[in-house]
């Protein structure tokens, strides 16, 4: 039977993905014991309300209908190009998703980046220097940060360089009172500087730590023992035998961390008030706002799996053993 071209089963996968995200994202909307209707005009203003209003709003936002009949609906309008309309912002949610992701593809990639270089780095050193001072002291700070939640980071991060330094904004993505459109890319890069700081630092220690470890494999290997005994040494024996063995691995784990990333900028956008997918996210949940809950929902399964596919053919960049090993595999 003749295989699938490669391109074709990535399609493949990728539809299946973003399907079975839209059917458990709106089964868990259905779950949910949120009622769009109180959270979004108040239980004040509800209890006021006549039983025709109250109706009029159930009908509007969709809240007695079925689940399966409004997943339907909403399906129906994802195969004319429709993502519907967010009620809790009033606008349609191609609109509210493409003018967050713009926000929080900078913060997200900023993070994404120094945290793998950062943890890359900082592992290779720690795995270099193993049982010193230095790994004994980096290696704590790093399980100390895994067990550390991203948006108590944030708080910190907010007390100590805003508040007591002020080095940095307390927040938002463009200075408060001041429009988004008149705003310089120095202020724009000045607010997103902590937060990006804060999600990187967040995400360092995965990876820092499993290079460390590879590390200590690659330093102990035969070929690396056989070159030390050619008068090899330093960080020249590292980058010739070690390097291509130590990337792979921390690539791998780099990628995989993009869910990881997204899932953090969630709670660091809330304490940084940064108007990104996160905090719409956080918005529509609370309201019940299905149609942008499940879009954004698609938007972060198809960051990760773009960020996996990057990772496969990077592979084949980083050691071209791997490219060659697919090539008998399909040949």
């Amino acid at each position: 039977m003749p295989r699938l071209p490669r391109p074709l089963v990535l399609l493949l996968r990728l539809a299946a993905l973003l399907l079975a995200t839209s059917v458990v994202t709106f089964a868990l909307v259905g779950a949910s014991p949120v009622d769009p209707v109180k959270a979004n005009v108040g239980q004040a203003s509800y209890a006021h309300m006549s039983a025709e209003q109250r109706a009029e709003l159930e009908q509007y936002w969709g809240s007695t209908t079925p689940i399966w009949q409004r997943y339907a609906h909403w399906a129906a309008g994802v195969l004319r190009g429709d993502l519907g309309e967010s009620l809790r912002f009033d606008a349609p949610v191609t609109q509210v998703v493409g003018e967050r992701f713009a926000n929080s593809a900078a913060l997200m990639l900023a993070a994404w980046l120094l945290a793998g270089a950062g943890g890359l780095a900082l592992g290779v050193a720690m795995g270099a220097r193993r049982g010193s001072a230095f790994d004994c002291v980096a290696r704590g700070a790093c399980l100390l940060l895994s067990s550390t939640p991203a948006f108590w980071l944030g708080l910190v991060a907010l007390m100590v360089f805003s508040v007591w330094l002020g080095w940095f904004p307390l927040g938002f993505s463009v200075p408060v009172g001041v429009d988004a459109a008149q705003v310089g890319w120095a202020d724009k890069l000045r607010h997103l500087v902590l937060p990006a700081f804060v999600l990187a630092v967040a995400n360092m220690p995965d990876v820092a730590l499993h290079t460390r470890e590879k590390t200590v494999d690659v330093l102990s290997s035969d070929y690396v023992r056989f070159a030390r005994s050619r008068g090899e040494g330093g960080w020249a024996l590292l980058r010739r035998h070690g390097l291509r063995n130590l990337v792979l691995p921390a690539l791998t784990i780099e990628m995989a961390s993009a869910s990881e990333v997204f899932g953090g900028s969630v709670l660091v956008e809330q304490v940084f008030s940064y108007p990104g997918l996160g905090q719409a996210a956080v918005t529509a949940g609370l309201g019940g706002d299905a149609p942008l809950l499940v879009a954004i929902a698609l938007v972060s399964a198809l960051v990760v799996f773009v960020g996996n596919a990057c990772a496969d053919v990077l592979y084949g960049v980083v050691d071209p053993r791997v490219r060659e090993g697919r090539q008998v595999r399909h040949g």
